[in-house]
């Protein structure tokens, strides 16, 4: 790989960075007063745990900072690296038009808004990317939330209450579990993507509350497997049981489907969901979230959820880079179109590799190694080999799954692609995860 001859000198701050810390039995920390609730943050750091030997092995794979980055190419420990590891579908953090969106922002509106939108922080520029995301969804209403995470969990809070029921797939994001739990409403969880087993649980709910309110929740696009949702049977289901249904479109708006609107728009569904979440923080390169929906609706949880109104309302450099990514992404199709194109060609190349990559249909394409210790040794000579990748273990994934999750972007290059295919075979080829003839080794027990 090519050096970045624009690439400024970097220097590691003068002090212990924090994926580095290890306790050794000799640190062990004196006996004190403080309360038992920290009992378990000393205990985290004891040398008998995971935590402490891979740290002493060094194959502790999080938190470790990137040093530089641009599009495709990252520097971490000095070390240049193809990333195969972000959500920046569409390769548009370091676009010079987006920059520039960002910086204007900040010279017209100063660096944040500090005060929630139901207060001071609301600014045209809010008002702006709401109706821009309404009409782009063909929905009545947007509106914004500070973070992804907190767009799930405000959308659940407000929505469902005492009297009503969720139904949860049980791989959903953390973000709508904690929704559930900050909710006053029942959850029940049915199995990953069984539609059957969400149908019992259905029917049971309207036998035993005929009157509750119904919620089926889901990832669009599941964020390990990159699977999409079952939306038209989903949609069945909540027609059927008299249920609405939101899809947590994170990892598909900007990504999949005509024009890149989502998990239903695959399946010519988008105006029949009820609602419809996204965040900022992939396809549109800077952070925060949304829902779109019925007017009255989408007010209802502007005026009710707690994420949205306690919160500082987003920045307007974000809020800018959002709106520019926006316009990219609608007149520049080829950028949808070659995503899908990789994808397709890295999903394929795997599995000629003799790869599992389970279901995959999106350009999130997790590739299984076996148990947690081969996963991180083997994530660990990726990046020895100058593959940038994420080490995904249990419980995010099943026991004797442990994966290593790759993601693309629109601007990786042919070259780029092939290079990752390459490193992958080696690699493989020497944990024993593939043999030399392409076949997939059994996974681990």
């Amino acid at each position: 790989m090519c050096a970045h001859a624009s690439r400024p000198a970097y220097t590691m701050p003068d002090q212990t960075r924090p994926h580095e810390f290890v306790r050794t039995k000799e640190a062990e920390p004196e006996t004190s007063d403080e309360p038992p609730l920290f009992e378990k943050c000393h205990r985290f750091f004891d040398p008998s745990n995971d935590y402490a030997k891979l740290k002493q092995a060094d194959l502790y794979p999080y938190f470790r900072p990137i040093e530089y980055s641009e599009g495709s190419q990252a520097v971490m420990d000095g070390d240049e690296l193809i990333m195969a590891g972000s959500n920046n579908y569409l390769g548009l953090t370091s676009d010079p038009r987006v920059q520039e969106a960002a910086k204007d922002a900040i010279d017209k509106y100063g660096t944040g808004c500090t005060g929630s939108r139901f207060l001071n922080g609301t600014l045209d520029l809010h008002l702006e990317l709401e109706h821009r995301l309404a009409e782009f969804m063909d929905k009545e209403k947007a509106v914004l939330f500070s973070t992804g995470y907190m767009t799930n969990e405000g959308v659940l809070q407000a929505i469902a209450g005492r009297n009503d029921i969720i139904f949860s797939d049980k791989d959903n994001h953390a973000c709508i579990v904690a929704g559930t739990q900050a909710s006053m409403a029942e959850t029940r969880r049915y199995q990953h993507n069984d539609m059957e087993h969400l149908r019992g649980m259905l029917e049971r709910a309207h036998e035993e509350k005929p009157n509750a309110g119904k919620l089926i929740a889901t990832d669009g696009v599941f964020s390990m497997s990159g699977k999409i949702a079952q939306v038209p049977e989903l949609l069945e289901l909540a027609e059927e049981f008299d249920a609405a249904l939101m899809l947590d479109d994170a990892h598909a708006i900007g990504v999949i489907g005509p024009g890149g609107r989502g998990s239903a728009s695959t399946f010519g569904r988008k105006d029949d969901v009820d609602l419809i979440t996204g965040t900022f923080s992939k396809s549109f390169s800077s952070i925060g979230g949304f829902a779109v929906g019925d007017r009255d609706v989408i007010e209802y949880i502007r005026h009710e959820a707690s994420t949205h109104i306690f919160s500082a309302s987003m920045p307007p450099s974000t809020v800018a880079t959002v709106l520019k990514c926006l316009e990219i992404l609608q007149n520049e199709p080829e950028r949808l179109e070659r995503l899908w194109d990789i994808s397709d060609y890295m999903r394929e190349g795997f599995r000629d590799l003799g790869f599992d990559v389970w279901e995959s249909e999106s350009p999130i394409i997790p590739v299984v190694v076996g148990d947690m210790e081969q996963c991180f040794r083997f994530w660990s000579d990726l990046i020895e080999e100058g593959v940038f990748v994420n080490a995904v273990v249990p419980p995010a994934v099943p026991r004797g799954q442990a994966l290593m999750r790759t993601s693309y972007m629109a601007t990786h290059s042919d070259e780029e692609l092939d290079r990752i295919l390459e490193t992958f075979h080696k690699v493989g080829t020497k944990h024993g995860v593939v043999g030399t003839n392409g076949h997939h080794a059994a996974p681990a027990e």
